[in-house]
């Protein structure tokens, strides 16, 4: 069963590729003209496109406090990272544009095309140089109006329950644009794929939106401090969620 769910959710990505091909010539055009004028309908695509693939390949999610969502200005979203997939739930649920960071291996795959119109940026972890250039860039579209999604680990997590250390240079995004952070602590993703790779399982997931973190006041040791304290207070939430899951 779970290869013909794979088989079904790789044609329909292929699709939306295909689709996109000339999609993407014809808003680049448009933004010609007219610069920015495509942005909500390229995010939309790609929001349609993730909903779809999650709905064929992705687990049970329970989705908590989308009401924590600003919608009058960006924030910079904190996620834990355990799964492909994260990106997938995350970007599905999150009405107005968005960029994601991603890594630079995932830079020219099929999606890459899709990931660029809708700002996401690829961060070369090799390289500090090219990757403070990637954040001043998440920096510019943060205060332009468009906002990101880092995983502040840096890269996937292997064990369920457990968080690599944060890098601090992810959280220049929101206190150099002076936006506020919107934890997202995701539960039980790895059950859905890499626990048992290649094989899709109809996993519960548990993913919930935390109350924004101002960071427009914040001093330098506050700046200090804040990825120890959104990481404790994304453990803290993982910890309490865990328990939906073990009641599904």
């Amino acid at each position: 069963m779970w290869v013909i769910r794979a088989l079904i959710a790789l044609i329909f990505a292929a699709a939306v590729i295909l689709i996109d091909l000339p999609l993407h010539l014809i808003t680049w055009l448009i933004e010609k003209a007219s610069p920015g004028s495509c942005t909500k309908f390229r995010h939309g695509y790609a929001r349609f496109a993730m909903k779809g693939i999650w709905l064929l390949a992705g687990g049970r999610a329970t989705v908590l406090g989308l009401e924590n969502i600003p919608e009058d200005h960006p924030v910079l979203f904190v996620g834990n990272h355990r799964s492909i997939f994260d990106i997938i739930l995350a970007g599905s649920l999150i009405k107005y544009p968005v960029g994601f960071v991603a890594k630079k291996e995932l830079q020219g795959t099929p999606i890459t095309l899709i990931m660029e119109e809708i700002h996401c940026l690829f961060l070369d972890r090799e390289d500090p140089r090219q990757g403070l250039k990637t954040i001043l860039t998440a920096i510019d579209y943060v205060k332009s109006g468009i906002s990101m999604f880092i995983f502040p680990e840096g890269t996937r997590c292997k064990v369920e329950g457990t968080f690599l250390p944060f890098h601090a240079g992810s959280f220049k995004i929101a206190t150099k644009a002076k936006v506020p952070i919107v934890p997202v602590t995701i539960v039980g993703m790895g059950d859905v794929f890499e626990d048992h790779y290649p094989r899709l399982k109809w996993a519960p997931v548990v993913i919930e939106f935390g109350k924004p973190i101002e960071t427009a006041d914040m001093d330098r040791n506050a700046q200090k401090d804040l990825p120890d304290k959104v990481k404790a207070l994304m453990e803290e939430t993982y910890k309490k969620n865990s328990e939906l899951i073990a009641k599904k």
